[in-house]
């Protein structure tokens, strides 16, 4: 062990790590050889101290455990520090939330947490609390994005994005890097998109965050997927059913076989319901296999399939190893192309039931995409049992939102059909509880499309979709509008959501 009371460390070398990293990080810089750098940490440091401090030097690290008092007073005593007052040697945080300004460019908006990242702040304390602080406000993405001249951090909170930060332009560089190396990406590479992944482990749960960088003009965009498990909704009743979609699609999810199509945009809920879907009917009896690009949460008793295009394993490719492994139901993260669907439908066929997930605007619209991907239409009224369409719509704050009633200017406006003048709803406001944005939460709304009452008879003779929309209005269908407005009549959330996330 080294002998830090006779040691002398250069300045030099000293001046590799500031006093105040030094001491959040507990690391004494000792020397510096042949492109590495001798460093004295605690004896029980952990691993990830080590990349902070390959980041932070650009070098590698040798490593001098010493114990965790003698080092830390020997940083005191090198850089010149005086003890607190208090019985904690170790620093203040150099991050600090501070209250928006509205005078203030670096601030955020709507009574966000500001930042404030000093000087000589680390990079690895500013990553930890941008990273924390989402998680805090459960937020389900970060996005780091560089401009020209700026750089901003953004939250996204209940599908909508929020401006938290823009630090120092010049700090643009180390914050993107500090990400990438703790996904465990090559810092060197700056020309293509790469994908990683950091896992959290926060007292008894564990968080998993999705990493995707993509090429831009002026560097290197991040965006961060949070996964917090915790928040996953399993409860088909609390996703935002209404009764008889809900009582339709417990019936569907129960059929011996065939397919069940949920559609929707990114981000609006699709693979929550199929996890809430197969939670629902996981039983020791049967054999549930997934394939998912990538797996987004672990569920109990599932077998799931992580696609990997590089070496092959496409959805197409998985999906046919999955047959022969005896399912009883299978779950097809996303059909992309013919070569899927037909594989899928033709399981349905079979004797599986088949979930998967399509981009399109409505139910009806999937029956189409199936089609033009160039699937029989014979094949897809044969097997496809039911489509789900679906949207998330922010939840109203229920401490501050506002009663109104409609005028003509507010009908104008929103250029919403089917509602009168002098109805009663609601509007946000915002307060401390919701963070001064007016909503708390989402709730989903559904478009239920069972293909009965000879819906199936027009899609095997080729009918498009507002045929087969007309046909199911007249059995009671509802659209995603309609189910909306239910919503909005009730309270739950605004017509400006409505408008924002649904069409006619």
């Amino acid at each position: 062990m080294v002998d830090l009371a006779s040691i002398t460390i250069p300045y030099d070398t000293l001046s590799l790590i500031s006093k105040d990293v030094a001491l959040e990080l507990s690391a004494l810089p000792l020397s510096s050889e042949n492109g590495a750098v001798v460093v004295a940490l605690p004896q029980d440091y952990e691993a990830e101290l080590l990349d902070d401090l390959r980041f932070l030097l650009g070098k590698k690290i040798i490593v001098e455990p010493v114990p965790k008092d003698v080092v830390r007073a020997k940083i005191r005593e090198l850089y010149q520090i005086s003890v607190p007052k208090s019985n904690n040697p170790g620093l203040q945080p150099s991050i600090e939330m501070r209250p928006p300004k509205s005078d203030s460019s670096n601030q955020p908006k709507n009574g966000l947490p500001g930042f404030e990242l000093s000087a000589d702040g680390s990079i690895v304390a500013f990553v930890n609390k941008i990273i924390s602080d989402a998680i805090q406000l459960h937020a389900s993405d970060i996005h780091v994005e560089p401009y020209e001249r700026e750089l901003r951090v953004r939250y996204r909170l209940d599908g909508v994005l929020h401006e938290v930060i823009k630090p120092q332009f010049e700090k643009g560089k180390a914050l993107i890097s500090r990400l990438k190396i703790i996904a465990d990406l090559d810092i060197a590479e700056k020309r293509r998109p790469q994908d990683g992944r950091i896992r959290i482990k926060e007292r008894d749960r564990t968080i998993d965050i999705r990493v995707s960088t993509l090429p831009t003009d002026f560097g290197e965009k991040v965006v961060l997927r949070i996964l917090d498990k915790s928040h996953l909704q399993l409860d088909l009743e609390k996703l935002g059913f209404e009764e008889d979609g809900l009582r339709l699609f417990r019936r569907m999810i129960r059929l011996p076989f065939g397919m069940i199509l949920v559609t929707g945009p990114t981000g609006s809920g699709k693979t929550t319901t199929l996890y809430a879907a197969l939670n629902s009917i996981n039983e020791p009896q049967v054999n549930i296999t997934t394939i998912e690009d990538p797996i987004e949460y672990n569920l109990v008793g599932i077998n799931q399939t992580h696609v990997r295009s590089d070496i092959g394993l496409t959805f197409a490719a998985a999906l046919r190893s999955i047959l022969r492994q005896d399912p009883n139901i299978i779950m097809v993260g996303e059909i992309r192309d013919c070569e899927t669907a037909e594989i899928a439908i033709r399981a349905a066929l079979t004797g599986h039931l088949v979930f998967s997930t399509l981009h399109t605007n409505d139910a009806a619209s999937a029956v189409t995409r199936l089609i033009d991907m160039g699937v029989e239409p014979f094949l897809v009224s044969a097997s496809v049992k039911m489509i789900l369409a679906q949207r998330l719509l922010r939840s109203l704050c229920e401490k501050c939102k506002v009663p109104f009633n409609l005028k003509r200017q507010d009908l104008d406006e929103l250029q919403i059909e089917g509602i009168k003048e002098g109805g009663l709803y609601y509007k946000a406001r915002g307060c401390q509880e919701c963070n001064h944005t007016g909503y708390r939460g989402r709730s989903a709304v559904f478009e239920v499309l069972p293909l009965e009452n000879g819906l199936s008879e027009l899609i095997a003779h080729s009918a498009g979709a507002t045929e087969l929309r007309a046909h199911a209005k007249q059995f009671g269908f509802q659209t995603l509008r309609g189910a909306a407005m239910r919503k909005a009549g009730l309270g739950i959330t605004s017509l400006d959501e409505v408008a924002r996330e649904t069409a006619v």
